[in-house]
């Protein structure tokens, strides 16, 4: 029982320490779609993409300390990933269309 439980800890540890890239993985297959859809303009895709490089740039940065994000760091990131995330869907639901 023991052994189990301190699996299930590990296993819960590495979904959590991957949760940043997951979220970068997510919001970069939501910003194709809405190129691909003509939701969000070249600039707004152009902009969005920017801010997601910025942001992976920091989780490199905090990373390079032990590999691993403290809570502190793993918090400040969320809070800017819900912050992308609500940036593109208010990108993509802004009424602009890309030309075709």
């Amino acid at each position: 029982m023991r052994t189990f439980l301190m699996m299930t800890a590990m296993v819960a540890a590495a979904i959590a320490a991957d949760r940043p890239a997951n979220r970068q993985a997510a919001q970069q297959t939501r910003i194709a779609q809405g190129v691909r859809s003509g939701e969000l303009t070249r600039a707004e895709a152009a902009k969005l993409e920017a801010e997601k490089r910025g942001l992976h740039r920091e989780i490199v940065r905090d990373r390079v300390d032990g590999g691993r994000l403290t809570a502190a760091e793993r918090a400040k990131i969320e809070a800017k990933q819900d912050r992308l995330s609500r940036e593109i869907a208010k990108e993509k639901n802004d009424a602009q269309t890309r030309r075709r």
